[in-house]
């Protein structure tokens, strides 16, 4: 009978520990964060083990193995929590791989990139785009991207910076260059000084909101508790575009942002200037397929990319959306259904699921 209330306490301390959550769905994610330990049968194990799972009166969690170890628990022999785990292995040769897809002049072939980490091309072509959530060919296109806007920063020339970069053709990367750098190398090298943005500052119910409009369409939707810190935000990111306060005919446009937040149900029917590296453009896409009123888990967006361990990487591309509400990263939350971090704030994040659950 005494035992009784020592056992409801460890019940109730295993249920109210987040890393409890991440055993019972055996997160890989979290592999390397702890480790838990089962008093029942002196052993511990990574978050993700298969084993049978733990009563969670018997669960104890400790940082690392050492840990562990110290407490007098020894290393379960399924999952090896004390050795490199065959994912940590898999991201170590993907990370070689993506070392020499950096140094490369040009971009390495797939048999090359294959060799180098003994893997055979089909193989490792597969395990590269779950890890990265791209194939090598396009991280090679984004790296190359990456360095022809540092070679456009350092170079007079818009087609040495290209050459610089390892595009073999300067007509070649001018087929893609809108797409990579959200206007042509010549407007990008001059700040976005060719570039025109017309913005306008409202209020809605989620505080102060900034929409602004390139020429290809909407650039940025912003939210805030301050204008001038919205519109100091804008100008960093175009320093040298031609940034001016739009028309009264944009007010329309706002309307239709505001509008469009207070009632989510509806369809924002504006053109959007979408501006990201490969990678995160596909998240975006697979974030505005998520219907109103739903949401999905990080892990979710990474396998319904084709990129199931891609999950750290999906949440940076969530959080480098600029287009708040029209690229819907508010409905991504974590695997146990709680809320994390939003680019605009928590609370604004459970406003926006709430409007949309009616």
């Amino acid at each position: 009978m005494s035992s009784a209330p020592n056992k409801q306490t460890r019940i109730a301390q295993t249920l109210n520990d987040p890393r409890w959550l991440a055993v019972q769905a055996r997160d890989k994610t979290a592999d390397g964060q702890f480790v838990y330990a089962v008093r029942s049968t002196g052993i511990y194990c990574r978050p993700s083990c298969a084993a049978r799972q733990a009563l969670p009166e018997n669960v104890q969690f400790h940082n690392d193995c050492p840990a562990a170890e110290a407490a007098g628990f020894r290393a379960c022999l399924r999952c090896k929590p004390n050795q490199i785990s065959l994912e940590e292995q898999q991201r170590g040769l993907i990370e070689r791989a993506c070392h020499a897809i950096e140094q490369a002049e040009t971009p390495p072939a797939l048999n090359t990139l294959a060799a180098e980490v003994g893997l055979s091309p089909y193989h490792f072509h597969r395990l590269f785009k779950s890890i990265t959530g791209v194939t090598p060919k396009a991280y090679a296109s984004a790296h190359r991207a990456n360095r022809v806007r540092d070679q456009l920063n350092k170079n007079e020339s818009v087609t040495d910076a290209l050459y610089e970069a390892g595009f073999n053709s300067s007509g070649r990367f001018y087929t893609v260059a809108n797409q990579i750098l959200g206007m042509t190398p010549k407007a990008y090298k001059s700040g976005g000084a060719n570039v025109s943005i017309h913005y306008a500052v409202g209020d809605c119910s989620l505080g102060t909101m900034l929409v602004a409009q390139s020429e290809r369409g909407i650039c940025a939707i912003l939210f805030d508790d301050d204008g001038p810190a919205l519109e100091a935000d804008l100008r960093r990111r175009f320093p040298n575009a031609r940034i001016e306060p739009a028309d009264q005919a944009f007010s329309q446009t706002l309307a239709k942002v505001i509008a469009f937040v207070e009632a989510p149900g509806q369809v924002l029917s504006l053109p959007l200037d979408i501006r990201g590296t490969v990678f995160q453009q596909r998240v975006w896409q697979t974030l505005q397929t998520i219907p109103t009123g739903k949401t999905a888990s990080y892990r979710d967006i990474a396998e319904a990319i084709g990129a199931p361990l891609a999950v750290r990487a999906v949440a940076g591309a969530c959080a480098a959306n600029s287009l708040a509400v029209a690229i819907p990263c508010h409905r991504v939350v974590r695997n146990d259904g709680g809320l994390s971090g939003y680019r605009w704030g928590i609370e604004r994040k459970r406003k926006l699921l709430e409007k949309e659950r009616g």
